[in-house]
């Protein structure tokens, strides 16, 4: 293998060479100008060039360097538009991730005509992704899991096929992939020119190389990672079920101008903003399924303050560019340490100071470590806002808005009004006003305290679950105080299907939009397994799973309506748990009022 490390992402040796430099086609070229590249990054500048010359190659770059031009200019320069079968085939992780190296294909070969490209993934119905296939495609963008289930039907035929990526290819290993990607990369044409890319370099990533390409270049770029010494950088560990509530609290206690918080995926950004305008604050989801005009109007709504929370991924926050943005709320945390930098750039723009805070997990902490390394700038961790502290801001909001209502025009009529009534029911002026105050706050104003701390389950406390621990709850099973948030789920593949936990994460979580905060225990039975996954998952989110395919096997999804004690022996087996903290309790609920441009919660349940 042939090792080259390419200049860093802010080195000066990146911009000696150009685009036109690199020899590709110039029908691509054009089409990258007019997107706006201008020069080429390390990775498409170190890439590139072998890539051309029929060499495979391992790249090591996180995401966000440009690795998606370094494997599409070379594709799309040897492209035959005339072939119906694919020539080349890109591996996603995730549909998210698919999508976006689709849209990049269709901007790259806007100036050749012919080109088809076709995402395949789980999640979306095989009607359209069969008529695509039979139309032709020359470059199909799909998901491991979605691939095989095609090649097991028959409807996938990747004889001709010459170029095959794999596209975060450490990511998909983890999400229990390793087996479907070797099975594609074992049943496809040993002529094959292959591309590994990959955040990091594990073993199985090594082996994988090793096994399947052919001599490659091992190409390494080191990512710049240097954050902005402006930007306050902290961090709250919190469980995966407690985020929510979690987020709700630090707003009411924070004082902020605008804020971005991120998650990964589209469906997120539309459930976090719903929930967060339920509790009355005023939060609007940017995905890459708005079009453009309405995706304008958000950003200007942003801009003026209608708007002060924006609910966004990755993909959807490029671009933006916004001055008053005080804070950036990483809620899902990023898997690689170059989108959480991109990611709180957001803030302490224009001189201004910046606050970003990270939503950590328990079993999380490796990748707050690794953010931690990278950026050589330890988070300072903080605790969950109290009941307390939230009743004081509520206080301290009320008092304040009588004293601007005091300075009001309408004062006097009002006053009038209540001195009659007072006088005609012979109420005391305090009672009145203390019932008018009820009326605007929908009795809920003040927070319940939290249960005791011995019946609390990570609330956003400093974590209790070193690795000795963790493992220790994961050998005994689901632990108590879960209340209604998990069921268990039974799946029809188990030991005769060679699955793993591994696997059963991976699908279902790419299928279903979960995370791994979302699996409880899992136990594999010989001709099923039993699966902890949330008790309110959507209809739509059920419907998906039921077709989910592991293996090529449909797992037919349902709820495990068996006796208690059936159920619960679902703590024995192979399996673990995947999920955080699971329990309940009382959170503060936002409503109320309306100050300084944005809603302030002012109701508690």
């Amino acid at each position: 293998m042939t090792r080259t490390e390419a200049p860093s992402a802010d080195s000066d040796d990146s911009q000696q060479v150009s685009f036109a430099d690199l020899g590709f086609d110039s029908r691509v070229l054009q089409a990258l100008t007019e997107v706006g590249y201008e020069t080429p990054s390390p990775i498409q500048a170190a890439t590139i060039p072998p890539l051309l010359e029929g060499r495979d190659v391992v790249g090591l770059a996180q995401t966000g360097t440009g690795k998606t031009a370094a494997f599409a200019i070379p594709i799309l320069s040897g492209i035959d538009t005339t072939a119906r079968k694919p020539q080349a085939l890109i591996l996603a992780p995730t549909r998210e991730l698919a999508l976006q190296v689709s849209e990049a294909f269709g901007k790259y070969s806007a100036h050749l005509p012919g080109v088809k490209v076709l995402p395949i993934y789980g999640g979306q119905s095989y009607g359209v992704q069969l008529s695509g296939l039979r139309r032709g495609a020359n470059v199909i963008v799909g998901t491991p899991g979605r691939v095989i289930d095609h090649l097991d039907k028959g409807t996938l035929d990747l004889s001709e096929l010459q170029f095959l990526v794999l596209d975060e290819a450490d990511e998909m290993l983890t999400m229990g992939f390793a087996e479907d990607v070797e099975r594609i990369l074992a049943d496809t044409a040993d002529s094959k020119q292959v591309a590994l890319f990959s955040a990091t370099m594990p073993k199985a990533i090594g082996r994988l190389a090793q096994k399947y390409l052919n001599d490659p270049v091992e190409i390494k770029v080191k990512a710049k990672t240097a954050t902005a010494q402006n930007i306050s950088q902290r961090y709250l560990q919190v469980s995966h079920r407690n985020k929510l509530d979690a987020l709700t609290r630090v707003l009411e206690v924070e004082q902020f101008d605008a804020m971005i918080v991120f998650v990964r995926t589209k469906s997120a950004t539309e459930e976090l903003a719903e929930r967060l305008r339920s509790r009355g604050l005023s939060a609007i989801a940017i995905n890459g399924d708005m079009v453009q005009a309405q995706r304008e109007r958000t950003i200007n709504s942003f801009k003026d303050g209608t708007i002060d929370i924006l609910v966004a991924t990755d993909v959807a926050a490029r671009g933006l560019d916004v001055d008053r943005i005080s804070h950036v709320v990483n809620y899902d945390i990023p898997h690689d340490t170059e989108s959480y930098v991109h990611r709180i750039g957001r803030t302490g723009r224009a001189g201004r100071s910046g606050n970003a805070l990270l939503f950590v997990s328990p079993r999380e902490r490796h990748l707050l470590r690794a953010i931690e390394k990278a950026t050589r700038q330890p988070l300072d961790e903080i605790g969950l806002p109290s009941v307390e502290d939230v009743n004081a801001q509520r206080v301290a909001r009320f008092a304040e808005s009588i004293t601007e209502n005091l300075a009001s025009d309408h004062l006097a009529t009002f006053r009038q009004l209540v001195e009659n009534y007072a006088a005609e029911h012979d109420v005391a002026m305090a009672d009145v006003a203390a019932a008018l105050a009820l009326e605007t706050r929908d009795g809920g104003f003040l927070m319940d305290p939290d249960p005791p701390e011995g019946q609390r389950r990570d609330r956003g406390d400093r974590d209790r679950g070193d690795r000795g621990g963790r493992d220790r709850d994961r050998d005994r099973g689901p632990r108590g105080g879960r209340g209604g948030d998990f069921a268990t789920y039974r799946i029809a593949v188990g030991k005769r299907n060679r699955v793993t936990p591994g696997a059963i994460v991976g699908a279902i979580a790419n299928e279903g939009g979960l995370s791994r905060g979302d699996f409880g225990h899992i136990s594999i039975r010989n001709d099923y397994s039993l699966v902890e996954l949330p008790a309110d998952l959507g209809r739509e989110t059920m419907s998906a799973l039921r077709g989910t395919r592991i293996g090529g096997v449909p797992i037919g999804l349902r709820r495990d309506d068996g006796p208690p004690q059936h159920r619960s022996s679902a703590r024995g087996g192979q399996g673990g748990g995947y999920g955080g903290g699971r329990s309940g309790g009382k959170h503060g609920h936002g409503g109320g009022d309306r100050r300084g441009g944005r809603k302030v919660a002012g109701r508690g349940r």
